[in-house]
């Protein structure tokens, strides 16, 4: 995946976690917390991914002279 689809994915994974907890503890639904919580955790490592990839790219570009 490029830097931005894991960006946007990651960004998207966390605010349907961030949804899924909201609903799970307004209904008391500890599974739908948990299962939140787990998406969350996984959009913002996506996140970091796309970010490192980003920074890695922009590096090549500035070692390479592209940029």
């Amino acid at each position: 995946m490029s830097s931005t689809t894991d960006t946007i994915k990651g960004l998207a994974n966390e605010a349907l976690g961030n949804v899924k907890q909201g609903i799970g503890k307004a209904t008391g639904n500890d599974s739908l917390v948990a299962e939140g919580k787990a998406q969350e955790i996984k959009g913002e490592a996506q996140r970091t991914v796309g970010e490192a990839k980003d920074g890695l790219h922009k590096a090549a570009d500035v070692i390479t002279g592209r940029k």
